[in-house]
């Protein structure tokens, strides 16, 4: 196991039948920074070509893959486990959402934990056998009419939210340019501005209804992002307009 492996958990693929998922499932983790795969009892043996083929510039992960010929051998030296599944079982068992696993495995691992997450074939998923040795259960939130999920696309749903516990996510921002922010002020001046040109113009009527119209404008201000730049060509807009009204 890679140093980087020991902070995050083990992936493992119980029974896998395609190479090509197989390869899949390795894109899937290497796109979200996981990197320790572990494969038990594949069905068309090991290594593979067309795993190899299918994860692309993932090939890594399948070289430093580890395989087990049982579920119990591959979670020999795991602390905690956790077994995805779509289907309800009668088993007395924590159930997570995928969100709240991946938290629960940063938490674990940052504890000295060893966190494993595992998948089931293709076919039919994880049976009962490999489930009892889990911990508890991650549920898929999916259509019920349509429960089935692609393995890739399983581990790759697990992956990312493992990235959005241990990642730096980018907070919603607007990169201003060439310019800066406007200030209140400013901001206020341009909404006297278009004030006072749209009194002139007769804008607000009837005259029971001036007030709320004006407070709806000075909100839609308030909204807007404005930069200084924004403010200038706001105000040299009703400047123009105004120009070309006198001139007709």
């Amino acid at each position: 196991m890679t140093r980087h492996s020991l902070q995050q958990p083990a992936i493992i693929l119980i029974r896998p039948q395609m190479g090509e998922n197989i390869g899949a499932a390795a894109r899937a983790m290497w796109n979200f920074g996981l990197d320790h795969m572990r494969i038990v009892d594949p069905r068309d043996g090991w290594p593979s070509q067309k795993a190899v083929a299918m994860a692309s510039g993932a090939g890594r992960l399948l070289d430093e893959a580890r395989l087990f010929d049982t579920t119990a051998d591959a979670l020999a030296d795991t602390t905690f486990v956790m077994a995805t599944t779509a289907r309800p079982r009668d088993l007395t068992k924590p159930v997570y959402s995928p969100e709240f696993a991946m938290g629960e495995a940063a938490r674990r691992i940052h504890a000295g934990q060893k966190v494993a997450v595992m998948f089931g074939p293709e076919r039919a998923g994880l049976e009962n056998d490999d489930i009892i040795r889990a911990n508890a259960i991650i549920s898929v939130p999916v259509n019920p009419d349509f429960p089935s999920l692609n393995l890739a696309q399983c581990v790759l749903l697990l992956s990312y939210e493992w990235q959005r516990q241990v990642g730096e996510i980018a907070e919603p921002a607007v990169e201003v340019t060439k310019s800066e922010w406007a200030s209140g002020l400013e901001v206020e001046k341009l909404a006297e501005h278009f004030e006072q040109r749209l009194d002139t113009a007769g804008f607000f009527f009837p005259e029971t209804k001036a007030a709320s119209m004006k407070v709806n404008l000075r909100n839609l201000w308030s909204r807007m992002p404005l930069t200084k730049s924004d403010v200038q060509m706001l105000h040299g807009t009703m400047r123009q307009m105004v120009r070309w009204k006198e001139r007709g």
